[in-house]
């Protein structure tokens, strides 16, 4: 990189000099106007054979690695698009690692998702069972009331199984499915208010666009309404903001709040608070998968009153 960079410094810095002593000895010669038209010829024919080595040592094998880190991003690792040209041997190094990376990445999807797969079609014969024994057991009678009890806490707990199956299933899916697209707050006003009608929505920048489509903004929004829900809130706040390189959108409820203990472990999957009421404890990992997988983020931001989660986006607009 040193020599390639030097190199076309100092063939720039040469040709300068070169044209000057040139002109010099053969304006009087043929002429400073041919003169001057002879060397612009030279000059521009010697600096665009240096702006081809520098494209091709430099910019080619720059612009394919793009390429390959922006295909393996929306899609799985395709090999015929690495790049094949490097240029430098730092560039070499920068590209091998970035494509090993992106491999190693894809690879880890996979295993989890493969992982999930065979976990879930396992359990589902044993927890079917279970639930089909519990089922003739409770309507069979003849049970003391000991007993009975006993068997439903059984059946309670095949059901939380088969909700934490589900929500593996969908929480890896998150990770995965890709929401190309942009939607607004205004977009999704409707259906919020008809879904969660028990809440009073106050929208304020409904018309900023942010690079996520409606479908995949409905998700994020409903999970985060569901857990306000949950947590007695009656009022939502949804205030969105466009900046110079991002948007960011703040949903603030008056619901009870969220503990300083229970704060650091909100976006772990499978921790919840609820689990006698059925929670899975997935409703926000999902969230935060699926807005990463989409080049956003979202945090909890401590408040004394209610809750407040805080998203940011990419590049953003005003519709």
């Amino acid at each position: 990189m040193a020599l390639v960079l030097g190199g076309a410094l100092s063939g720039t810095l040469a040709l300068s000099f070169a044209g000057l002593i040139a002109y010099r000895y053969l304006g009087p010669a043929i002429g400073f106007r041919d003169a001057a038209v002879l060397l612009a010829c030279v000059i521009a024919a010697a600096t665009s054979v240096l702006g081809w080595m520098l494209w091709r040592v430099l910019l080619r094998p720059m612009t394919d690695l793009q390429r390959f880190a922006t295909q393996s991003r929306s899609a799985p690792v395709d090999h015929t698009m690495a790049p094949v040209h490097f240029g430098t041997t730092e560039l070499q190094a920068t590209a091998v690692s970035v494509m090993e990376m992106a491999e190693t990445l894809h690879n880890r999807e996979t295993t989890i998702r493969s992982f999930s797969d065979h976990v879930s079609h396992e359990m589902k014969t044993p927890v079917a069972a279970i639930r089909a024994a519990t089922e003739l057991l409770q309507e069979g009678g003849g049970l003391s009331q000991g007993d009975l009890h006993l068997v439903n806490q059984i059946a309670g707990a095949s059901n939380q199984m088969q909700d934490q199956l589900q929500a593996m299933q969908l929480i890896v899916r998150a990770r995965e499915v890709q929401y190309i697209g942009s939607s607004t707050l205004n977009d999704l006003r409707c259906k919020l208010e008809v879904e969660h009608c028990a809440i009073d929505f106050d929208i304020i920048g409904g018309s900023v666009l942010f690079p996520l489509e409606q479908r995949g903004l409905g998700i994020v929004l409903g999970h985060l309404v569901a857990n306000a829900v949950v947590h007695d809130a009656t009022r939502i706040e949804l205030k969105s903001k466009a900046l110079s390189d991002r948007a960011v959108l703040t949903v603030t409820d008056n619901g009870t709040g969220i503990s300083s203990g229970n704060a650091g472990r909100l976006f772990e999957p499978f921790f919840t608070t609820r689990r006698d009421q059925g929670g899975t404890g997935m409703g926000l990992s999902i969230v935060k998968n699926i807005l990463r997988a989409h080049g956003a983020d979202i945090q909890h931001l401590p408040t004394t009153t209610g809750a407040t989660f805080c998203i940011r986006f990419g590049k953003s607009e005003i519709k």
